[in-house]
């Protein structure tokens, strides 16, 4: 969120914005609650959502829970798909709010504006009835606002993570297994165009078996601590009191689809984890005279700056996930695949692989990369790849992603990330802090899917 700062009281916004759930954050919840791996039984007259296709819907009413920095960007991009019709805006703060309406009320739509209540967003469900809810609102909200959504009759769609308590996250998976609504966690970089052309490649077997992957977010972001009420703000206060990798998801996303995980082929076993020593964020908040909040230079920050977990599947392949907000390094989300005829990697892109490129001794790079990967480009990137980039957020992959969900909400056909995929990957989240807080001992993942997910179709290559 970047709000105007005349708007905003820093600390008593951030308290007000989240009802007073996360006041400094002292009921953040214990480790045993947070990552119970116990598999409940799946509740009598639910469905299993893997390949679960909801009916067509000609006009897709949507709504919007959340309007900052993020949530303004898919606001605006929403409203320019064929198909969507905006029925409502919804945020806390009311600036917020009628700025993201007026925009969308530009781009042809009349939505209702919610503000100014806590719970507004209950009231926006109860007179609007969308068809799809976006959720784009701080972490502790998501699961809440996924299950009354999905109670509402809406399919929900939130950003990352889905939620960060097991508990949240079968709640989730059992609400939408209730109500027959989808729940997809919007891991936008599945649809970046270097991991779309991996994802064909590894469709088409072009490096062979797959073995192992590895998968980072290594993003320096520590002046979102001066930048009001925005996410830096409330997220420092998890960075504070959570030691683990809080944030898996963009780096293991596609990884995991690139392996079939959850689809059929292979799923989530095993999970160790290790934390780095926290000092950037106390040093950074002693230096700075822009805090947004007083308390952070006398905060204790427990969260290491560098969390790796090793996840073993139940194949016996190994997944390497990094996560670090803090150190002053470049942006990497690592991206790498390994199979028995070569490796796909990104940051920077890379290939070498037996018969495809010159060696497999040396990285295939930039123009040689490029000769390659257009054999391979990914046939959606393809269809609107070019419209992406123009429509813009995070280089076009975050208008593709919404695109999508439109597109298969509208054509009556299964999303590209069902919620047990959304499960699986938050659930590195509470896994790898109950693995830190034991010293690295072993964590095994709960099957989201109750075995169903031996039968579930791998995504496919979509045209």
């Amino acid at each position: 969120m970047n709000p105007n700062p005349s708007e905003t009281n820093p600390r008593r916004h951030f308290i007000k914005a989240l009802g007073g759930i996360t006041a400094g954050f002292a009921a953040l919840p214990t480790l045993a609650s947070a990552a119970s791996t116990a598999t409940p039984s799946r509740k009598s007259g639910a469905k299993y959502m893997g390949d679960f296709a909801a009916p067509k819907l000609e006009k897709v009413k949507v709504a919007i829970i959340g309007v900052g920095a993020r949530g303004s960007g898919h606001a605006s991009q929403l409203a320019t798909i064929e198909g969507v019709e905006f029925v409502a805006v919804c945020d806390l703060n009311e600036g917020r709010a009628k700025r993201s309406a007026d925009n969308v009320t530009k781009k042809g739509h009349t939505p209702k504006v919610y503000s100014g209540e806590e719970n507004g967003w209950k009231k926006m469900l109860a007179e609007t009835k969308p068809d799809a809810v976006f959720i784009a609102t701080p972490w502790e909200l998501h699961a809440p606002m996924c299950v009354e959504s999905m109670k509402a009759g809406a399919h929900a769609f939130t950003e990352v993570p889905m939620a960060y308590t097991m508990k949240d996250l079968w709640d989730i998976v059992d609400t939408s297994e209730a109500t027959g609504r989808h729940c997809m966690m919007m891991e936008n970089v599945n649809y970046g165009r270097e991991e779309l052309v991996y994802l064909n490649m590894c469709r088409q077997g072009v490096i062979g078996e797959l073995l192992h992957g590895e998968a980072a977010y290594i993003h320096e972001l520590r002046g979102q601590m001066e930048n009001g009420d925005s996410t830096g703000s409330w997220r420092t206060f998890h960075y504070a009191k959570r030691n683990g990798n809080l944030y898996p998801t963009h780096g293991l996303g596609p990884v995991a689809q690139y392996m079939n995980l959850g689809r059929g082929e292979d799923n989530f076993h095993r999970i160790v984890s290790f934390s780095s020593p926290a000092k950037g964020r106390a040093l950074y908040a002693a230096k700075s005279q822009k805090l947004t909040n007083p308390e952070f230079k006398s905060m204790e920050y427990h969260g290491g700056d560098m969390s790796t977990s090793i996840i073993k599947t139940t194949l016996g392949r190994t997944i390497m996930v990094q996560w670090d907000e803090t150190s002053p390094r470049p942006y990497s989300r690592h991206n790498l695949i390994q199979g028995t005829k070569g490796t796909l990697a990104g940051f920077p892109n890379r290939m070498a692989i037996e018969g495809v490129t010159k060696s497999y001794h040396e990285w295939a790079e930039n123009e040689a990369w490029e000769e390659i990967a257009a054999k391979y480009e990914h046939p959606l990137f393809k269809r609107m790849g070019e419209l992406s980039k123009k429509m813009g957020g995070h280089g076009g992959m975050d208008f593709l992603m919404l695109f999508r969900i439109i597109e298969c909400l509208r054509n009556g056909e299964p999303i590209d990330q069902n919620v047990y995929e959304g499960a699986f990957w938050s659930a590195v989240g509470p896994l790898s802090e109950k693995s830190v807080a034991e010293d690295g001992m072993p964590q095994d993942f709960p099957d989201f899917t109750r075995g169903n997910w031996k039968t579930t179709k791998p995504l496919g290559v979509i045209a």
